[in-house]
Formats: C-alpha cells, structure tokens, sequence
C-alpha cells in the first residue's frame, strides 16, 4: 500500500512582510504543513520566472512567492513585478503541460500570521488535489536523455 501523496511547496517570502507574517505564525504557535519550504527575499521582485522554472525541475510541486501588501512594497513596486511574472508563468505552465494552479501570487502584512498559516496550508490542499508534478512523473519514467540515446543507437549501427 503506498503513502498518501504529500507535495512539495516552495514558498518565496519577502523580508519586512510576509516572512515576518511567518515569523509570528512561528511564535504563536500556528501550524501549517511542514511540507512548505520558505525562501527569504529581500523582496518577491527578486523571484524570477527562472527561480520557479528550476524549482519544478528540481521536483518542487508547487511554488508561490508572498509580498508586501499592493502599495505597501518597502521597494515600491517590487510585489507588483512579482504578480507580473506570476501571471506570466501561469500561462507559460499552461503551455508547457503543468497546471496553472500550481503557481500563486499572494500578499500579506506582517501582521498576517493567522492568514501566512492559511494560505500554506490551502496551497498545500490545492497541490495536494491536483496530484504530484508532471515534471516529477516524467523524470521517474527514466526517459533517454539525447545524448545517451545517440550513444544506444552508435551500438547498434556498428558491427558485432
């Protein structure tokens, strides 16, 4: 019988809001799914499409970057260039094979900590839903890379 499926969630946080949200969700106590791997950022500006690309091929199932609150960003502008690219990289997931759910923009005050905990743990249930990455199943297939199927095919072109 195999274990209950329990995803990977790669959460980027800023430093003056959200994870200080995590912060006091930490000190009082709060739970929320230890299965929520947290980044600390100076800002989510810093999140590039490429971050969240590498963590899906790296077996991440899903990521989600938490800012200021819009018009609160200690970098002015920084979360609005973060909720840019995420809306980018739904649609660029949604090319490529992987469901858009699997990526989120979220803001929080420091103050938040009841919300941080929320947040986590309903992304943990959404991920949860939508089942392991396809990135992950694919790599468990054990497909050829190129080079090793050109290596394959050189063997049996040559003679015996």
């Amino acid at each position: 019988m195999s274990e209950p499926f329990e995803p990977e969630i790669l959460a980027f946080c800023c430093n003056y809001c959200s994870y200080a949200a995590a912060d006091l969700a930490g000190a009082m106590r709060l739970s929320y799914p230890p299965n929520v791997k947290i980044i600390h950022l100076p800002c989510t500006g810093r999140v590039d499409t490429v971050h969240v690309l590498k963590a899906f091929e790296s077996g991440v199932d899903g990521v989600y970057a938490a800012g200021c609150l819009e018009g609160n960003c200690h970098f002015e502008v920084g979360n609005l260039r973060a909720r840019k690219r995420f809306e980018h990289l739904k649609s660029l997931l949604a090319q490529i094979g992987i469901h858009p759910d699997r990526v989120e923009m979220v803001n929080l005050s420091a103050a938040m900590a009841t919300r941080f905990a929320e947040v986590a743990r309903e992304f943990t249930e959404r991920i949860r839903a939508l089942g392991p990455s396809p990135i992950k199943t694919r790599k468990g297939s054990e497909v050829p890379r190129p080079d090793e199927a050109e290596k394959e095919a050189g063997k049996a072109g040559s003679p015996a």
